[in-house]
C-alpha cells in the first residue's frame, strides 16, 4: 500500500508540474449583464504569442464598442525575499449588449511557437436592467473598491516606494569603470511588479553582475528602507562629453492593509482590508561627466585606462636561420583590459613576424575588470647573424594620477647561427694574400699558370651582339618593375592599419569559429561574447577604428561614408541583439541566427567595401 501512495504521489506532483508549465489561454467575461450595459472581456494569454496569430471571435450579438487593446509585460514576484518571474499578454474588447437572453463569446484562437491555442465558448445571461439586481450589487461593489483604492493611495505615502539608481562616481575619464546600481526601495509590503524597463546605457559599453537581490536594510533621507538590488551594472564610457542614463521604470504592486469602517459583530471580526495597489516609479536621469584624455599621447598608447604592469620574454636567444623562436608579452591589471591592443614589437628586417596569437583571463567585479592579457609573437630568422630586438612600449593613462604611464620591456640579443640544412645564404668571401696566392671560402682554388695564355673564341663574342642587347634591355625592365614592386610592399608592410584591415577578416573568421564551439556547448554567455569580439574586433582592424572610440555610432559614420549603409544597420543590429541576449532570460533570436547573421554581415561589408 505505502509503494501504490508513493507512486500516485509521484504521478500527481510530475502531472501538476507538467500541467503549471502549459500554455493557458482564457477568456475573462462576466456571467450575467443588464441590457444595453457595456462590459469588458479580456482574452489573457500566460506566454508570449506569435505575431499576428490572434483570431478574434464573431462577437455576434454584441456591439464591439472598444478594441482590441493589447496590453503585456513580464511579472516579478517577491515573496519571503526570492523573485519570481511571469510573462502576461492580454487582449480587452469593450462590448455592449443588443438584446436579452442567452448570448455566446465564441472561441478565439492564438498561436504560440507555431502551435495554435483556442479558448472555450463563453455563455453569458443578458437580462432587462430593472430585473438585473446582480448589477446593482457589482456596481456598490465598484464603488466598495473605489473607496478602498482612495484609502489606500492616501495611505501609501510618495517616499513609502522609491525607484533609485546610483553611480559609483559621477566624473570619470573616458574608458574608466563606473558602477551602476538599481535599487528599489520600499516601506511597504511589495508582492509584485509589472513592465519593467532597465536603462539602455547609451554610449556605454555595459556588463551584468551577479549581486544578492535582498532585501537589505537601508537607510535613504533620514529614514529606513527594504532595499531590492535589481541589478548591478560595470559601465566603460566609450566616448567623452556628458553621458546621461536613461530613467528606469517600473510598476510596483504594493499589499495595503486599510482599515474599514464596518461594525464588529465579535471579538474575531477583522477591521481592515487588504488591497493590492499599484504605483508606477520613475528613477530619476543620471549624468556623468566623461573627461577627455589629455593632449600629448605617447604613440605607444591604444586607449588602456586603469594600472598595469608588463612582463616580456624571449623563448630562446640563440637561433638556427630558418627557425622560429617568439616573444611572450603579458599585461597584467585593473581597467579595461578586456579591449587592450597588442603593442607594437620592431622586429629586425631580416625576421619575418606571424599571426599574433592571444589569450586571457579577465574577472569582473563591482571593483572593475581584473586579470592578464597574453600576447605572443611568432617569428622566424632568415639569416645568419646577431641582431638586437628593440624595447617593446605599452602606455596607459592612470586616472588617479591624470598622467600617461609608460611601460617599457628590456631589449633582447638574438644570435642566428647558420642554418645547418643548407637553407641559409651566407655571403662568399675572397681575400688575394699574394701574387699566387689565392683563398676563397667555401671553395679550393689553385694557381695553375702565370704566363699569357694562348686560348682565342671560335664563336662570334655575345658582347656587342644584338642577343646582348636584348638581354640587357630585359635585364633593366625586370629591374625597374621589381623595384616598384618591392617599394609597394614595403610601404604597406609599413602602414600598420593597411596591415591590420588585411587581418581583419582572417581574425574574425577565428573568433567566428570559437563562437561556433560556445553555440555546440550551448554555453550562451561566452558565445555572445565572443560574437560581440568578433564583430567589434573586425570593425576596428578593418577601418583603422581605435577600440577607444569605437561605438554603434561610430560604425554607422564609417559605413555610410563607405557607402555601406544598409551593413551598417545590420551590423548594429546584431551587435545590440548580442548585448541584449547575452543578460535577458528571453532570446530575440536564437544562437544559430545570430552566428549566421554575424558570418553573413562580415562577408557583406567585405564584398562592398574593397578598400
Amino acid at each position: 500500500m505505502g509503494r501504490r501512495f508513493f507512486a500516485l504521489f509521484v504521478a500527481l506532483t510530475l502531472f501538476f508540474t507538467a500541467l503549471a508549465e502549459e500554455v493557458v489561454f482564457q477568456t475573462n467575461a462576466p456571467m450575467i449583464v443588464g441590457a444595453g450595459e457595456a462590459f469588458r472581456v479580456e482574452f489573457s494569454l500566460n506566454a508570449k504569442p506569435d505575431d499576428k496569430s490572434f483570431v478574434a471571435p464573431s462577437f455576434e450579438g454584441f456591439n464591439v464598442l472598444a478594441g482590441p487593446s493589447v496590453s503585456h509585460g513580464s511579472s516579478m514576484q517577491i515573496i519571503n525575499g526570492s523573485m519570481s518571474k511571469s510573462y502576461s499578454y492580454t487582449i480587452s474588447y469593450v462590448l455592449q449588449t443588443t438584446k436579452v437572453g442567452e448570448l455566446t463569446i465564441g472561441a478565439a484562437t492564438i498561436g504560440v511557437d507555431g502551435t495554435n491555442y483556442s479558448t472555450r465558448k463563453t455563455p453569458i445571461e443578458v437580462r432587462q436592467g430593472g430585473d438585473n439586481h446582480s448589477g446593482g450589487q457589482a456596481e456598490d461593489s465598484r464603488r466598495e473598491e473605489q473607496s478602498l483604492e482612495q484609502r489606500a493611495t492616501k495611505q501609501l505615502a510618495e517616499d513609502d516606494l522609491m525607484l533609485r539608481l546610483s553611480v559609483s562616481r559621477s566624473s570619470v575619464y573616458k574608458g574608466e569603470a563606473v558602477r551602476a546600481t538599481l535599487k528599489l526601495y520600499s516601506r511597504v509590503n511589495v508582492v509584485g511588479s509589472e513592465g519593467a524597463k532597465i536603462p539602455s546605457f547609451d554610449g556605454f559599453w555595459s556588463q551584468q553582475l551577479e549581486s544578492e537581490q535582498g532585501p537589505f536594510r537601508e537607510t535613504l533621507d533620514g529614514k529606513v528602507y527594504d532595499a531590492y538590488n535589481l541589478g548591478e551594472y560595470i559601465l566603460y564610457p566609450q566616448q567623452s562629453g556628458k553621458l546621461t542614463i536613461e530613467p528606469a521604470q517600473m510598476t510596483i504592486i504594493a499589499q495595503m492593509f486599510v482599515r474599514n469602517n464596518r461594525p464588529r459583530n465579535s471579538f474575531f471580526d477583522n477591521t481592515h482590508d487588504i488591497y493590492n495597489l499599484r504605483r508606477e516609479l520613475k528613477s530619476p536621469a543620471v549624468t556623468i561627466n566623461v573627461k577627455p584624455f589629455p593632449a600629448g599621447a605617447p604613440a605607444s598608447f591604444t586607449g588602456a585606462v586603469g594600472k598595469y604592469t608588463m612582463e616580456a620574454s624571449l623563448s630562446s636567444s640563440q637561433i638556427a636561420a630558418n627557425s622560429a623562436a617568439s616573444i611572450d608579452l603579458k599585461i597584467s591589471g585593473m581597467g579595461n583590459i578586456a579591449f587592450l591592443q597588442e603593442p607594437k614589437v620592431v622586429l629586425p628586417t631580416s625576421f619575418e613576424l606571424y599571426d599574433v596569437k592571444q589569450s586571457e583571463q579577465i574577472r569582473t567585479t563591482a571593483a572593475g575588470s581584473s586579470g592578464f592579457r597574453r600576447f605572443e609573437y611568432p617569428f622566424i630568422a632568415r639569416a645568419e647573424g646577431e641582431y638586437t630586438v628593440a624595447p617593446i612600449e605599452f602606455t596607459y593613462f592612470s586616472p588617479e594620477s591624470g598622467k600617461y604611464v609608460t611601460l617599457t620591456s628590456e631589449s633582447f640579443a638574438v644570435s642566428v647561427a647558420p642554418d645547418q640544412r643548407g637553407g641559409s645564404s651566407s655571403q662568399v668571401v675572397s681575400t688575394i694574400v699574394g701574387k699566387e696566392d689565392v683563398r676563397l671560402l667555401g671553395s679550393d682554388i689553385r694557381f695553375i699558370k702565370l704566363t699569357r695564355p694562348s686560348l682565342h673564341s671560335i664563336v662570334p663574342p655575345f658582347v656587342l651582339s644584338p642577343l646582348y642587347f636584348v638581354v640587357l634591355i630585359a635585364i633593366i625592365i625586370c629591374a625597374v618593375i621589381l623595384y616598384f614592386v618591392l617599394g609597394k610592399r614595403i610601404r604597406d608592410n609599413r602602414n600598420t592599419a593597411l596591415v591590420k584591415g588585411r587581418r581583419a577578416n582572417k581574425v574574425a573568421v577565428q573568433r567566428f569559429r570559437m563562437a561556433e564551439r560556445y553555440m555546440a556547448e550551448r554555453n550562451r554567455h561566452a558565445f555572445y561574447e565572443e560574437m560581440l569580439r568578433a564583430l567589434w574586433g573586425y570593425i576596428s582592424d578593418r577601418f583603422n577604428i581605435p577600440v577607444a572610440d569605437l561605438t554603434k555610432e561610430s560604425i554607422r559614420e564609417e559605413l555610410n561614408r563607405r557607402g555601406a549603409a544598409e551593413q551598417a544597420k545590420a551590423v548594429t543590429a546584431i551587435i545590440s541583439q548580442c548585448e541584449e541576449a547575452q543578460y535577458s532570460p528571453i532570446e530575440s533570436a536564437t544562437m544559430e541566427e545570430i552566428y549566421g547573421k554575424g558570418i553573413d554581415i562580415v562577408s557583406k561589408i567585405e564584398s562592398v567595401v574593397k578598400k
